[in-house]
This record gives structure tokens, C-alpha cells and sequence, in this order.
């Protein structure tokens, strides 16, 4: 192999390798927020801070969100027996498009002192996006269930998002434009990150095409030079 085409070679190994990572990694921001949870609970109202984390992996079309109580909210008077106590709860989507996600998670594994914060356990679900673009999410509604009573959990500080992500829609649906959207809520996707990922990809194509047609001209001069007397 030739100089010029080693060259080559290594320049296009290089810009696909760079376009790749751009691709691989999706941008996101997330924080622990305290969530001001107001209690309705059957022995009247309760109220609780609980510092909240949500996390998101990409599976398959959607993403799977986990959501963490740092601290315990509300408590029962009476001791909660090892797998009494059900939590689920709801995070709300915003952004590209609106959505409420159901998350979930399993009974508590050990008993529950009486009158002792509850910690919940992770709770988790699956979003999967109808439009791509950015998405926050914010703790939603908690509810317990425990001993056929149900205790619901309001957020009454009206929390920031915990995440902030970009996300992909199957078959890549792209977000309305911001006069088209219900609301007006729609983010447009502009910033760095879009303009590297986009450099990126035009690079890999210019390579492409560099890389093409250095090697048509090489073959064209070896025919030439083959075919004179």
C-alpha cells in the first residue's frame, strides 16, 4: 500500500471512529432534587423531603428510568410487616413531547418500624418516545399501598427535572416545529452538540468521497500507462 493511501486510509478510520462516539453518546443532565412530598395518609396529612434522582438506559426503542428516594417519606403508626408496603409513582415528561410514566418497584424487604420514615424502594419503568428531541423529567405522584390502605404523595414545591435528555424515537420521529406544538413546549435541538455530531457525519462523507476517488484515479493511471505502446 502506498503512502498516499495508508494516508488515506487513517484520515477515514479516524473521522468514522470520531462520528461514532458523537453518536454513542446522547447528551444528558440530571440532579438530585428535593421533592416536598404533602401526604394524604389515613391517619391524616403528612409532609416529607426526600431528595430525588432519576436515571435513564437506553433498551431497545425505549429507555428505562429508575427513580431514587434518598430519604424516607410519610410512616405508619403501626409496623409494616417485610412485603406490606407497594410504592409506585408516576414521572412526568416534558419537552419534545408531554407524557406521564408509570414507575414501580418491589414490596419493602425488611419490616417497617411504626411511626418511622418509609424508604422507597428504586422505582423504575419504561419511556418510549413518540418524537425525538430534548426531554425533562420530573417526580410525579407517589403512592404507597400498604395493609389495603393507600397513602398518596403529592409534590407541593413544584420540583425542577431530575434529567434532562436527549432522546431518539423509533424510526426517528422528529419533534413539530415550536408554532405546531400543543402548548408551544417543543425544544428546538440546536447547540454544540448538534453541530459537532453534524460536522462530524459531513467530514465522513467528504472522506468517503476524497478516499474514492483518489483510488478511481490511481486505477484509471495504471490502465493508461498499461494500454501505451
Amino acid at each position: 500500500m502506498s503512502d498516499r493511501k495508508r494516508s488515506t486510509a487513517l484520515a477515514l478510520a479516524s473521522a468514522v471512529a470520531g462520528s461514532a462516539v458523537l453518536f454513542a453518546a446522547p447528551a444528558a443532565h440530571a440532579d438530585v432534587v428535593d421533592v416536598e412530598y404533602k401526604c394524604q395518609t389515613p391517619i391524616g396529612d403528612k409532609s416529607a423531603v426526600s431528595p430525588i434522582d432519576i436515571k435513564a438506559v437506553k433498551e431497545g426503542d425505549g429507555y428505562k428510568l429508575t427513580m431514587s428516594f434518598q430519604k424516607g417519606v410519610s410512616s405508619s403508626p403501626i409496623e409494616l410487616g417485610k412485603g406490606a408496603m407497594t410504592p409506585s409513582a408516576v414521572i412526568q415528561a416534558d419537552g419534545a413531547e408531554k407524557a406521564s410514566v408509570p414507575v414501580s418497584g418491589p414490596p419493602n424487604s425488611e419490616a417497617v418500624p411504626a411511626n418511622t420514615p418509609i424508604k422507597i424502594t428504586d422505582l423504575s419503568g419504561t419511556y418510549t418516545p413518540k418524537q425525538s428531541g430534548k426531554v425533562t423529567f420530573t417526580a410525579g405522584v407517589l403512592t404507597i399501598k400498604a395493609m389495603g390502605t393507600t397513602t398518596t404523595c403529592t409534590p407541593g414545591n413544584s420540583p425542577k427535572p431530575s434529567l434532562e435528555l436527549e432522546v431518539t424515537a423509533a424510526g426517528g420521529g422528529a419533534a413539530p416545529p415550536p408554532g405546531n406544538a400543543a402548548g408551544g413546549d417543543t425544544l428546538p435541538q440546536t447547540g454544540p452538540a448538534d453541530s459537532a455530531l453534524a460536522l462530524g457525519t459531513l467530514g465522513a462523507t467528504v472522506l468517503l468521497s476524497g478516499a474514492a476517488g483518489t483510488l478511481w484515479l490511481t486505477r484509471r493511471g495504471r490502465r493508461t500507462q498499461q494500454s501505451r505502446p
